[in-house]
């Protein structure tokens, strides 16, 4: 069998970003917006500001390969489709005619350009059935997503484009931004104030020297209004889906909601089961601006952005997961542990099985060779990408040590690094305006030794990648037969740009032996048209998988803690739910009975 564990185990790359809001660059890695495609019996994956594509052969080991420089690298949101014998990419630029690119062959190009005539962000191509071309794009929170036919061989639109779906934060909870669906849109006295406040926190002179057309998306940013954004189409049983992506990709929720059709143009119905993709809970949140793709048997995979935003708002990954469409035609996609390992099978795959390996580090015992204060080892081991151990010197030979506090049998380790505050210049010309960056084009490497041991003092080699020539920054190793441990040690070697190694999560999975958590008890409450209140009031578990959805057999939803509560705020104004709560252990899974939604006293 073969395994993965999300985010998608690639050599991200750095960014160094001009960005205007910000004293100095900002320098993380990114990849965000996939576009996941199956072209000549390959998977490849198209991600912004990556300079590549990633292609697999299994959905499970990727290679990246770096893209042709007349193509729009530094441009967001690269869209990707199969259109007969040619792949075709576009991607975004406001304020510029866009233009479309195709090719044969994805690798070694070439890639045919094909002049555009108007400009669009977060591009969608969609081939129906009768070889009509439709195009979708919109990235606003004052202006809706839009649709137009295409000619296929000019790709110039045919007609007036058409304006399908608004954002509306009052009816759709999980269209709030900010984390947890905190905020509601400002009213316009409100952002009126707080551009003033934006004003007075720029250099003296900024207010006169900023265009006067940027003002409108400061002002959008300010609103706290939803935006409403990268556009996917699928169809479905004569039915289309229209998918998009909500409410900022800096929070946790941010997510991919859905409408249905009878046309390409519309008119287009929310669906029941919305958002579809939402993982606002776990170790690495967020599963929104994604795509969904068929796989050679027959499975449904949807791929979309994962939330790091620490040193900067655009620090994130990229995400897979199964999806699928049940008997009354609602598409949907299981997160409920969406960042632990995936076993792929082949053929038809179940999407709702559940995990082989369970989690045994959360909590656990964690030491180091040295730490800084408030990053701490066991920073390493709380299931939050936002924070790390780091350790206090940029030495070869650093390390972070897990004491799982008993033997257990240890099935999976996945090895995550983080960034910490990365201070110096950019290697290369910075390009663009608002969101100038520069890519690093150099490839680096991380170099590392994870060892067991089941006394402290005596220990074994797991893997050795003291040699590697990749910097594989979310490393999945896998040892399905198992292997008998109590501490697990990495040892640092090397990391990019000489920093000080920091690690986000040194994640052990495998298999107790003994017995599983006990049903919960909870209750549930909806507080209001968008929210519900849940709270554990009996319980033993590592954790918890609070469920809901439109039925108690649809239960699609999932938020996944660590605590004994939680708000939730994705629901639908007007819709009925109903509630189930799962725990979890070092040992398996309980699941809890299902509960009606109800309006709390």
């Amino acid at each position: 069998m073969k395994y993965f564990c999300n985010p998608v185990n690639i050599n991200y790359r750095y960014q160094f970003n001009a960005d205007p809001r910000k004293p100095k660059m900002q320098i993380c890695r990114e990849a965000a917006d996939p576009s996941m495609i199956c072209f000549q019996g390959k998977y490849y994956i198209f991600a912004s500001m990556t300079l590549s594509v990633w292609v697999s052969e299994d959905l499970v080991c990727w290679e990246s390969h770096r893209l042709p420089e007349n193509l729009p690298l530094y441009d967001y949101a690269p869209d990707v489709r199969v259109l007969g014998e040619y792949v075709y990419f576009s991607a975004s630029k406001r304020g510029e005619n866009c233009n479309f690119y195709r090719t044969k062959d994805i690798l070694n190009g070439p890639y045919e350009e094909i002049p555009g005539n108007f400009d669009f962000w977060d591009p969608n191509l969609f081939c129906d059935d009768d070889g009509r071309v439709y195009f979708y794009w919109g990235c606003s929170n004052a202006t809706p997503l839009w649709g137009v036919e295409l000619d296929p061989e000019t790709m110039l639109p045919i007609g007036e484009r058409k304006a399908l779906i608004n954002g509306d934060a009052w009816k759709k909870g999980y269209e709030r931004v900010g984390e947890d669906h905190c905020r509601y849109p400002k009213s316009e006295e409100e952002v009126d104030a707080a551009l003033e406040g934006f004003f007075q926190m720029q250099d003296p002179g900024a207010k006169e020297q900023i265009p006067k057309e940027y003002i409108p998306l400061i002002r959008g940013m300010l609103s706290d209004k939803p935006y409403i954004e990268g556009a996917w189409m699928d169809k479905y049983q004569g039915k289309y889906y229209l998918q998009y992506a909500c409410s900022g990709t800096q929070y946790n929720i941010y997510s991919d909601g859905v409408y249905i059709g009878d046309s390409p143009l519309g008119p287009f119905a929310l669906a029941d089961n919305n958002p579809y993709s939402y993982k606002p809970g776990g170790f690495l949140p967020g599963a929104g601006h994604g795509s969904t793709m068929w796989d050679k048997e027959g499975n449904l995979w949807h791929t979309a952005t994962m939330r790091i935003s620490k040193n900067h708002d655009f620090e994130r990954r990229v995400g897979i997961w199964q999806a699928g469409f049940d008997e009354d035609g609602e598409l949907f996609c299981n997160q409920r542990y969406g960042d632990w390992p995936m076993e792929v099978e082949g053929g038809r795959m179940n999407p709702w099985k559940e995990p082989k390996w369970y989690l045994l580090s959360y909590g656990k015992k964690a030491s180091a060779s040295s730490c800084e204060e408030g990053k701490e080892p066991e920073r390493a081991v709380d299931e939050n990408v936002q924070t790390w151990w780091r350790a206090a010197a940029a030495e070869s030979g650093e390390w972070l040590q897990i004491d799982l506090e008993k033997e257990y049998t240890v099935n999976a380790v996945q090895i995550n690094f983080a960034d910490d505050a990365i201070d110096i210049p950019a290697p290369g010309k910075i390009r663009g305006t608002t969101q100038a960056r520069y890519i690093e084009e150099k490839d680096y490497v991380t170099r590392w030794m994870l060892e067991g041991s089941l006394d402290g003092e005596h220990y074994f080699l797991v893997e050795d990648k003291s040699k590697t020539t990749t910097d594989l920054t979310h490393d999945l190793i896998v040892r399905e037969e198992g292997i008998q441990a109590r501490f697990l040690k990495l040892t640092v070697l090397e990391v990019p740009y000489g920093q000080q190694p920091c690690v986000s999560g040194l994640r052990v999975f495998g298999a107790g032996d003994g017995e599983k958590p006990e049903r919960p008890k909870f209750e549930a409450v909806r507080e209001n048209n968008l929210d519900m209140m849940v709270k554990i009031t009996d319980g033993d578990a590592v954790g918890y998988n609070i469920l809901w959805g439109s039925s108690p057999n649809k239960l699609y939803h999932s938020y996944m803690i660590f605590g004994k509560e939680q708000r939730v705020g994705a629901l639908v104004k007007g819709r009925e739910y109903y509630v189930r709560v799962d725990a979890f252990n070092e040992n398996g899974i309980t699941k809890g009975d299902i509960v009606k939604l109800a309006y709390g006293c």
